[in-house]
């Protein structure tokens, strides 16, 4: 298992995803216990793009119960159809939020929180089973190239359930 990412610090956002998608995939494939792999994902994620929070919420009945992260502490329950990651669950899609203060219904659980990209994550049955939230100190930080790429982690989260 690899102990340490081996990510450049002078490539474009791209190339980082691009260096860190495979090493991702061998941190998986020898833990099959889920919580930790989602632990190290948030750690790859956070430690190679220094973003402000990256976690997981896990659907556990009628709301989501906050799960593996990096970064401050955060709010542990959110209804569906609350806030970005409620709303990413209830109309099971992508959200890309530039400007969390401009999203109707924000939980704020994080003043320094600016911007944030929001994934969805199936089950076999094409249930949502989990979101990935990640966040941003700054306006605007993401983009069609994170939501490419993100889209790709959750593709491979999503062989492991």
């Amino acid at each position: 298992m690899a102990e340490e990412l081996l990510i450049g610090e002078n490539l474009s956002k791209e190339e980082k995803y691009k260096a860190l998608l495979p090493q991702l995939k061998g941190l998986v494939s020898y833990e099959t216990d889920l919580i930790a792999n989602l632990a190290n994902l948030t750690a790859a994620l956070k430690t190679t793009f220094n973003f402000f929070w990256v976690g997981f919420y896990l659907v556990k009945e009628d709301e989501l119960v906050l799960g593996p992260f990096q970064g401050p502490i955060a709010c542990t329950r959110i209804a569906k159809g609350r806030g970005v990651c409620g709303t990413s669950w209830q109309q099971a899609k992508t959200i890309v939020v530039p400007n969390v203060d401009e999203f109707p219904g924000h939980i704020a659980c994080s003043s320094a929180s600016k911007s944030e990209i929001v994934l969805p994550i199936f089950n076999h049955a094409k249930e949502v089973v989990m979101i990935l939230d990640v966040d941003s100190e700054l306006l605007s930080t993401f983009d069609e190239i994170d939501e490419k790429y993100l889209s790709e982690v959750i593709i491979l989260i999503e062989t492991l359930l």
